[in-house]
């Protein structure tokens, strides 16, 4: 049975934009304010899906939400039409405009936590909309998150999509962002290990920023998703990292297959998970990256983890990473000597993902990994897969609709909303998702 990996990559909105939303996350509060290219955002995250596509990994598109939010805005207490709502909030609190026009949805690896079939009690696959709750501008994306995974992946006797956990503290929910899978061929059982950054019964937690994923999240997934107990592990992030700007494990970690990518200060106590790991998975493969070779802080600086770990058709593996790791010469020389040790991974791929990256963002928080087997890959929502005429379709609807240039005072231009409206609801067809956004109701 063909069973493969699919990344289904989220595309940036109309109204990314640099506002610093993300506390916690230091590439975005670097570059607060500072002008944004949507335009170009867009095109660097469609040349990664076509030029992954073209090398023979499948790949699909989940497209961006509606901003700016309106009904968001409405709830805040602005009223009046659509237009007044935005002048209102754009004069009265530009912070909540700009929370309410966040185009953070395309990265969608903190959109849902998915478990393949081969690892749940019923068969099927199972996606859980994470809540997002740690952030304003996140914790609104979860109904349409839903609606739009419910548009892919419509076949209910093969998909289960779960809706996000309540919205209080102690089920922070941040998706696979938090989520490894270990194991051998994507078909047979694996392990899924879930991170989480605090306990609420212990109370151990970082001091500087906040821990976004908590224990009892993590394990309330787990049971949505029916992972069968047998294939379950729960460690937690070192308090230590979070504090030094790692406020997903994928800004330190990475797993395929066999293979776990890591910093050696990624988590607690990480020798007695590393040997957990070699009893419980065949064949594991720990990399660990001495600090004495790339400190967190250069980690977090060129997103050295938040890259792509993507099993070829021999059975090696690429390393897809983000510009700046090529830029950075210890990481650089890192990097080309892992090549010459005795692990999978055998290749390096850069990209050019400089207007994600500046909001906080690398290879890895554009994706979101789903296990499928031929006839699951079958009952996807065939418009959404990456192929030549759809590469295309999108970058002439980019071309289109997308501004090169975003401010935040710009944020207050109505005439970007109506833009964004039009826009989705053109993409909504060429994708074939139906009416997901609400102003399509």
């Amino acid at each position: 049975m063909n069973v493969q990996e699919v990344n289904f990559d989220g595309l940036p909105g109309l109204t990314h934009h640099y506002a610093g939303l993300s506390f916690g996350n230091e590439a975005s509060t670097r570059n607060q304010f500072q002008v944004s290219n949507p335009q170009l955002a867009a095109k660097q995250g469609l040349l990664k899906m076509k030029a992954l596509a073209d090398a023979g990994f499948k790949q699909g598109v989940i497209p961006p939400q509606e901003r700016p939010n309106i009904a968001v805005l409405r709830r805040l207490g602005f009223d009046g039409g659509d237009e007044q709502v935005i002048a209102k909030a754009a004069a009265q609190a530009p912070q909540l405009l700009s929370a309410a026009s966040s185009a953070s949805s395309m990265w969608v690896a903190n959109a849902a936590t998915v478990s393949p079939s081969a690892d749940t009690l019923d068969g099927r696959v199972h996606f859980t909309v994470a809540n997002l709750n740690n952030k304003l501008h996140r914790a609104t994306e979860a109904p349409t998150t839903e609606a739009l995974l419910r548009a892919i992946f419509r076949d209910e006797q093969r998909f289960a999509v779960h809706p996000a956990l309540p919205q209080v503290a102690m089920l922070g929910d941040e998706g696979a962002a938090n989520h490894n899978r270990l194991g051998g061929d994507y078909g047979q059982p694996g392990l899924q290990l879930f991170v989480y950054g605090r306990d609420e019964s212990l109370g151990v937690a970082p001091q500087r920023y906040p821990a976004r994923q908590t224990l009892a999240a993590s394990e309330a997934v787990a049971r949505l998703n029916q992972v069968n107990p047998r294939q379950l592990l729960f460690t937690q992030q070192n308090p230590a990292v979070i504090d030094q700007g790692v406020f997903h494990n994928d800004v330190i970690a990475v797993s395929n297959r066999q293979v776990l990518f890591c910093h050696e200060q990624a988590f607690v106590n990480q020798p007695a998970l590393m040997a957990e790991l070699s009893r419980r998975v065949a064949g594991f493969i720990p990399v660990e990256v001495p600090t004495s070779r790339v400190t967190v802080a250069e980690a977090v600086a060129t997103y050295l983890f938040n890259s792509q770990l993507l099993t070829q058709p021999d059975g090696s593996m690429l390393l897809v990473l983000p510009a700046e790791c090529e830029n950075n010469p210890r990481v650089w020389r890192y990097l080309n000597g892992l090549l010459e040790q005795d692990n999978p991974i055998c290749s390096l791929k850069v990209f050019d993902l400089r207007e994600s990256m500046a909001n906080g963002g690398g290879p890895a928080c554009l994706r979101l990994r789903v296990v499928l087997t031929e006839a699951e890959l079958r009952a996807v929502n065939p418009a959404v897969l990456m192929n030549d005429a759809l590469f295309a379709t999108l970058n002439n609807w980019v071309d289109r609709y997308y501004r090169d240039r975003l401010t935040q005072a710009d944020l207050a231009d109505p005439q970007l909303l109506h833009e964004g409206r039009e826009a989705l609801d053109r993409l909504t067809q060429i994708l074939q998702l139906g009416s997901v956004y609400d102003f399509q109701q």
